[in-house]
């Protein structure tokens, strides 16, 4: 069920709204193939109305396992907006979507964690990534090379006349 916010409840009180969304209710897209999503968001929002806008202010959180774009180890990484603001103007050009008197505060939650996704994760800043003989760019050469030994496609570049 999307998060609604009833408009005349706001009109004498601010509303605190803690919970958990579904991953389905908040229809995010497929995330990239290194960040595996969780099954829902943590929310904790409180909710007041201004003249002629809504203010939501509050903490979002996703529990990611992602895998590192370097070594492809998988680590746990938290996802936690603890400082998440959404002002939602009800009047004039960018007027958020009023029905029956609610205002879905979903396209907006979903929005800043889909920003928020880590685009490179990395298990350590400084990972050294794969081992060195077994990186892609790395290939065992024959021939001349029947001992063995790992050379760099950079090293047969070299051996290139022009």
């Amino acid at each position: 069920m999307p998060l609604l916010i009833k408009l005349r409840r706001l009109a004498d009180q601010t509303l605190v709204l803690r919970g958990e969304l579904l991953l389905t209710e908040l229809e995010f897209g497929p995330a990239d193939e290194l960040v595996h999503l969780p099954a829902a968001l943590r929310y904790e929002i409180m909710v007041q109305r201004l003249e002629d806008a809504v203010l939501a202010t509050g903490r979002l959180h996703m529990d990611l396992t992602c895998d590192c774009s370097r070594c492809l180890k998988s680590f746990p990484h938290p996802l936690d907006l603890t400082d998440w603001v959404c002002h939602l103007p009800l009047e004039g050009e960018d007027a958020a979507p009023v029905c029956d008197d609610c205002v879905d505060l979903t396209p907006y939650i979903r929005e800043d964690m889909v920003l928020a996704l880590p685009q490179h994760p990395l298990c350590e800043t400084d990972c050294p990534g794969l081992p060195t003989g077994r990186r892609a760019g790395m290939q065992k050469l024959s021939g001349d090379h029947a001992a063995g030994v790992d050379l760099s496609l950079w090293d047969e570049l070299n051996k290139l006349t022009i």
